[in-house]
C-alpha cells in the first residue's frame, strides 16, 4: 500500500543474517531505482542505495546520498561495545594489586554472551530466589545485546535434552565441527566436563565453599531439581542452546566470534568450571569478560572469610579479575543502572 506521499509501505518479516525481526519496509523510487528501507526495532537497514531524490510536494520525503552513510554510521555505533574493563591481573603467588580500569571497544557481531546455569530450580532455596530475581534484569540485558548484534548461547547444564527438538538446540548440534587449538577438558563433574582450578595460574578461591554454599538458616538438602532454564529468560529464535564445550567452540568458530562474555551462576563453581565457561574459554584463546552484576555465588557467610554473602561474591569477582579475565557491569550494554540484589544492604 502507499501513504499519502506516494511511498509504498508494507508490513513484513525480514530475515537479516542470524535474526528474524518484525519490520516495516518503505520503498521509494529514486531516479528509476527502487530503494527499500527496512525499519526494524533494532536498526534501519538500507538494502539498496541510489542517487539523490528530492520531491517538491509539501510533506514529501527528501533523500540524498548522505542518508546511507548516516544510517551506516549509526549501525556501526550500535555494533561497537564500549566497555570499561576492570582487572587486577597478577601472577599466582604475587601480592594483590589495586583494580585498574581500561576502556575497550568490542565488535558486537564478533561477541557472544554465554548464560550459565540459570536453572528453573535449585536445591538451595536462597540460591533459587536470587536466580529468580536476577533473571528479570538479565533477560532485559540479553534483549539489548541481541538487538545490538551479539550472539546468545544459553547453557543450562544437564538440561539441554529438555530442548532437544528446538531449533536453538539443533543449531548447536549441527554447527560444523571445528578443531580446538588446545584439548578440551575431559574430566567430569556435575554432569558435564569440568575445568578444575589451574595451580599454574590461579590461587585458591578466596571463600570457603566446602559446605556447598547454602546460606539458608535451615540448610537445604543437596539434590538436582532443575529441568530447564528459568522461563523468565527468553530464548530467541536466533539463539543457541548447549552445555558442551565442543559444540560451543563450533558455534563460535562458525560465526568468527573471538570475544566471549559470561553471565549466570554460580561464579565460584560453574561460571568458572563448566566446559563453556571462563577457564575453558580463556584456555581456547578467546578474549573473555565477566558481567559482574549478572552473577552470584554459592557462599555461606558462616564460613570464612565471613561478612555477608555479597561480600563473598565480590571476593570471587576479584579472584576472576586477578587470574582469569576482566569484568564490567551490564550498564555498558544496557545504559541502565547496574543490577543489585534487594537483600544487599551494604553501603554503595
Amino acid at each position: 500500500m502507499k501513504n499519502k506521499n506516494g511511498v509504498e509501505v508494507s508490513q513484513d518479516h525480514v530475515k537479516n543474517g542470524a535474526f528474524k525481526a518484525s519490520a516495516v519496509s518503505v520503498r521509494v523510487i529514486m531516479k528509476n531505482k527502487v530503494v527499500w528501507f527496512l525499519l526494524t526495532s533494532a536498526m534501519v537497514i538500507v538494502l539498496e542505495t541510489s542517487s539523490a531524490l528530492s520531491i517538491g510536494e509539501p510533506g514529501s520525503f527528501t533523500f540524498n546520498d548522505s542518508l546511507s552513510t548516516s544510517v551506516s554510521k549509526r549501525n556501526e555505533e550500535k555494533m561497537a561495545l564500549q566497555l570499561t574493563l576492570r582487572s587486577r591481573a597478577v601472577a599466582p603467588g604475587a601480592m594483590p594489586v589495586p583494580a585498574t580500569e581500561q576502556k575497550a571497544v568490542w565488535d558486537a557481531s564478533k561477541t557472544a554472551i554465554i548464560v550459565c546455569d540459570m536453572w528453573d530450580q535449585h536445591w538451595c532455596k536462597s540460591a533459587a530466589a536470587r536466580v529468580g530475581e536476577l533473571a528479570v534484569p538479565m533477560n532485559e540485558m540479553l534483549k539489548t545485546a541481541r538487538a545490538r548484534g551479539m550472539f546468545i548461547i544459553h547453557a543450562p547444564s544437564t538440561c539441554t535434552n529438555f530442548y532437544k527438538n528446538s531449533p536453538q538446540r539443533k543449531r548447536a548440534i549441527e554447527a560444523p565441527y571445528a578443531k580446538t587449538p588446545v584439548p578440551l577438558a575431559t574430566t567430569e563433574r556435575w554432569g558435564t566436563c569440568w575445568n578444575w582450578p589451574d595451580g599454574k595460574r590461579e590461587g585458591v578461591l578466596p571463600i570457603d565453599d566446602s559446605d556447598m554454599g547454602c546460606d539458608c538458616q535451615v540448610k537445604c538438602e543437596i539434590r538436582s531439581p532443575w529441568t530447564r532454564q528459568i522461563a523468565g529468560i527468553e530464548i530467541a529464535e536466533q539463539d543457541a542452546i548447549t552445555d558442551n564445550g565442543q559444540e560451543t567452540w563450533n558455534l563460535l568458530t562458525q560465526r568468527k566470534i573471538d570475544h566471549v562474555i559470561l553471565c549466570g551462576v554460580h561464579l565460584n563453581m560453574c561460571v568458572l568450571g563448566r566446559p563453556f565457561a571462563i577457564r575453558q574459554m580463556v584456555k581456547l584463546g578467546m578474549k573473555v569478560a565477566l558481567i559482574r552484576d549478572m552473577t552470584d555465588t554459592m557462599y555461606n557467610p558462616d564460613h570464612p572469610p565471613g561478612h555477608t554473602h555479597f561480600d563473598g561474591t565480590d571476593r570471587v569477582v576479584e579472584h576472576v579479575e586477578r587470574y582469569w579475565c576482566p569484568s564490567f557491569v551490564s550498564t555498558d550494554i544496557t545504559e541502565k543502572p547496574a543490577f543489585r540484589f534487594k537483600a544487599d544492604k551494604r553501603v554503595q
